[in-house]
């Protein structure tokens, strides 16, 4: 069974910079995509970003310039540096191997 390790999220200002770690355990980490998903109170989930095997991104068109998807094969981690942070922001952040379950998540709030 897939065991995801989340951290990194946390309270923080406008304008703010967080970065969330994922660490996923199991083998051949490298072969999958990787995701991160994000799901505000009374909203439905939503993906964020994401990471080919050959690094390749997408990225949620309202956070395009802000965040930055990366992965470390040798540590089987993927991260999400998020920069100039908003309220809209706020939110509970999950990772994701492939198709597989969702991580526990980490909470995000922006606020002042």
């Amino acid at each position: 069974q897939v065991q995801f390790v989340e951290s990194g999220g946390g309270l923080v200002q406008p304008g703010g910079s967080l970065r969330l770690s994922c660490a996923v355990s199991g083998n051949a980490f490298k072969i999958y995509v990787m995701y991160w998903y994000r799901q505000a109170p009374g909203k439905q989930r939503e993906l964020v970003a994401d990471i080919s095997t050959s690094g390749g991104t997408h990225y949620l068109d309202s956070v395009k310039g802000r965040f930055t998807i990366s992965r470390d094969n040798a540590k089987n981690t993927v991260y999400l540096q998020m920069n100039s942070l908003k309220p809209e922001d706020t939110a509970v952040y999950y990772c994701r191997k492939g198709a597989g379950p969702f991580g526990q998540g980490t909470q995000v709030t922006v606020s002042s």
